[in-house]
Formats: C-alpha cells, structure tokens, sequence
C-alpha cells in the first residue's frame, strides 16, 4: 500500500508531536477528553452492583484485562459508562487500557476519561492515547522507578498537546485503521493459531517416542496402565522411584531470605519454568560451616519439578539444572529428581514433559484451587523402560524434533512482532497525520 503525506504540515508546537497537517487543530488532551470522577456511592450503589461482574473488566480487542481483583467496599469505585476510556494509573504504559463496553464501575486507580464527542469521535481519542508517542511523553510526568510502574493523573494528562483533524477526517482515519488493523489482527491470529499447532504436535512427538518407541514394526505388550496402554513388548514398566532418588526441598525461613548475590540462590517454585530455570526474582541464602544444607545443594544435569501449579498454559514445569544455574539450593515445593544408570535423565525428563504424566496427576488435582503434587505422586509415577541404547535413540528423535519444532515457533513468534510493530506504527503515523490516509480509506477492502 502506498501512502503519501499530507500537501503542508505546520509545527505543533508540542514537543513529543512535531509537525502535523496544517489544517489539523492542535488541542490539550482537557478539550478532548473529560476525567469522571463520580464514585459508585449512594444511590449509584444499587445502580452499578449489579453490573460489577460484567466490568470487573474493561475489555478492548487485543489489550487485555485493565481490571483488577474486586474489592470488597464496591463504594468506593469510580463510574464507568459504556464509551469511557479507562486507563490504569500504573500500567497504562504495558497495555493495561480500554474502552468499556460496558457500563459499570473500576478501581479508583485508574483514570476514567469520557470523549467530548463535538470535538472528537471516542474512539479517535482511544487510538491518540493509544499511541506509543504520546503514552511515553505522558509517562515522563509520572512517579515511579520503572518504566511502565510510573503513575500519571489528570492533571498531568490535560495539558499534553494532541492533534485533532475535523470530524469527517477522523471518521475515515477510523475507517482505515479499522480496516488495516484487522488485517494485521488476523496475520497474528493466524501466527498464534500455527504456535499452538506446533506445540501439539511438539508433545504429539515427544509422547509417541516416550511410550511406543521408534520402531512402528516392534511387538508390542499390555503395560497393565489403563492410560499407558501397549509398549514395546521389550520394554519394562516400572515406576519412576525405583529408578530415581526424589527430594523435595528444604523449608528455608522466609525471614532469612538475602539479597545478597554473593550469597547462594534459592531456588523456588517461581523460578522453575518450562524446560529451564529463571531467575528475574531470586532471593539467595547465607550458607555457614556445617549448616546441614549440603544434601539440598543441586548438581548441573539434577532435573527439578515445580510442585505447584506443575502445569501452566506452555507445559509442564520440569527443567533440568545448567552450569549458569548452580551454585543454588533447593527450596521447599519444588522436588529434585536423580536417576540409577539405567534410566536416562532426559528420558525420564521426555516422560515427565508428556501427555502420560499429567494424566498420572491430574485426576487428584482436579477441583483443587492450587494444584499441586507430591513427592510421592512422582515415586509412583508409572514408566515405561526401553534398554539403555534405545533411551538415548529415542532422546535424540525428541530433542532433533524438538528443535524444529521450535525453530519454526521462533519464527512464528518473530512475525508476531513485527506484525504488532506495523500494527503500532500504523495507528501512530495516522493519528499524528504522519499518512494521509483520506484516499486509502474509500477503497474497497
């Protein structure tokens, strides 16, 4: 698509803003936009409860939730009506925005700005706030430390200059934008929907290596486990605490917790993700002379299982411990697993990654507010055991594919960013009259 820029351009005397089209009004964000402040008392009260659970969100498109847990003296939350832009003091920089289509009532942490409709379509005054520029200009004037925890009010946000071209223009930059987002919308959904694809077929592969091996000719067996089914008739079923020393963590005190790195990592439930370890919250431990810690120090190769929640949205949280991740020591509610020589541990790491582990746990989590499993639940996890030779075969068919795999949602990921980076610059560029999107937005999709 070709787009040209507008015949003149004046300076807007707006720092963050630059030039604009010369016959675009300059206008402080107060114009356009008008703060609620009312709060949800009295007899707004019986108004509004109702309501609380269709808006204990504000959902726009793709930003997600500006909402927050619910508190519990509803009177104090400020009034939402379908239209108002609702942005969260604290976040707006990450995302955490919208227009309501609801109305209700929010957290009074956040700002609740009504559109001034004589002077501007609600939803162009949703894509000017939602411009990267002008959201980094106004977060300059918040308090905070981070970039995206700054907190901003109104009256900060009033006086900040904003372009506005005439009505009749705003409409047909919405027109464009509408048309030109959703396009890019459906690239990222059809880039989300190939990542999810590929991790199904990821755990397809790693499963069907790790109970039925490599060879679709070999005879197979009953294993005796209803959800294992047939394995290699070769193979033994065992359990997983025949072959593998399992121990959960030590109940380090809180209040001896160091922040120190010079001192020793703790390694917490928190830190365990999906195949490999994090440590962006770490706290770390002082260790003295015969502290009795050493049984709980990990080893590089040491495979760790976060016991609660073991299963998130990308997987299982089994990981193996890296040279980068020692020296740490093994904090309560996550377990260490070790194995005998006869059972490889990134073929024991396959199992514990796969379909079969979780219907091993799940039926006793199911219902429970916190999963959660045991040490015991891992001991008398049911295993298929190929010959030593046959594991290593069937670790580097998974790892191999695995890797392709994930090479490909890299690459799908990649393209997600991009497509979010023209979709920013789009809606930046149009509404500071970067583009002159007048011709473009007539067109025919």
């Amino acid at each position: 698509m070709s787009l040209t820029h507008y015949p003149k351009y004046k300076d807007s005397g707006v720092e963050w803003l630059g030039k604009v089209p010369e016959h675009w009004d300059v206008l402080p964000c107060r114009v356009i936009v008008h703060e609620r402040t009312a709060k949800n008392a009295g007899a707004a009260c019986q108004d509004y409860l109702s309501l609380v659970a269709n808006v204990g969100v504000i959902p726009y498109a793709d930003k997600g939730d500006v909402g927050n847990k619910k508190p519990e003296d509803l009177s104090k939350c400020k009034i939402v009506t379908r239209g108002d832009f609702v942005l969260n003091s604290m976040n707006y920089g990450i995302g955490s925005y919208g227009l309501s289509d609801y109305d209700g009532v929010c957290s009074s942490v956040y700002l609740v700005l009504t559109p001034q409709n004589e002077v501007v379509e609600s939803r162009f005054a949703f894509r000017t706030f939602e411009n990267r520029a002008f959201q980094g200009y106004a977060q300059s004037f918040g308090n905070g430390i981070l970039e995206h925890r700054c907190a901003i009010n109104w009256d900060s946000l009033k006086t900040i200059g904003v372009a506005i071209p005439p009505l009749p223009e705003q409409r047909e930059i919405l027109r464009f934008l509408d048309r030109e987002i959703a396009k890019i919308d459906a690239l990222v959904a059809e880039q989300e929907r190939l990542i999810e694809l590929l991790k199904e077929k990821r755990q397809a592969v790693v499963t069907h290596a790790v109970l039925k091996g490599l060879n679709p000719d070999v005879p197979m067996k009953d294993s005796g486990v209803e959800w294992l089914g047939k394995v290699p008739a070769h193979w033994d079923v065992t359990t997983c605490g025949r072959y593998a020393s399992i121990l959960s963590g030590f109940a380090f005190p809180s209040t001896g917790f160091d922040t120190d790195p010079a001192q020793v990592r703790l390694l917490r439930g928190i830190n365990v993700g999906v195949g490999s370890l994090r440590w962006d919250e770490a706290v770390y431990w002082r260790r003295s002379k015969n502290d009795g810690l050493d049984a709980y120090e990990l080893r590089v190769g040491d495979l760790v299982v976060g016991m609660d929640r073991p299963l998130i949205a990308e997987g299982m949280r089994v990981a193996r411990v890296a040279a980068e991740d020692v020296p740490c020591l093994l904090l309560q509610r996550v377990a260490m697993i070790r194995t005998r020589p006869e059972l490889q541990i990134e073929f024991l790491e396959a199992l514990l990654t796969s379909r079969m582990f979780v219907a091993h746990f799940e039926p006793d989590t199911t219902g429970v507010s916190v999963p959660h499993i045991s040490p015991d639940q891992i001991r008398s996890f049911r295993i298929p055991l190929p010959p030593l030779v046959e594991q290593a075969a069937i670790v580097t068919h998974v790892n191999t594919t695995s890797s392709r795999l994930d090479a490909l949602m890299a690459e799908a990921r990649r393209a997600i960013a991009l497509l979010q980076e023209r979709r920013t610059a789009l809606i930046s560029a149009a509404v500071t009259g970067q583009i002159d999107v007048r011709d473009a937005a007539g067109r025919p999709a």
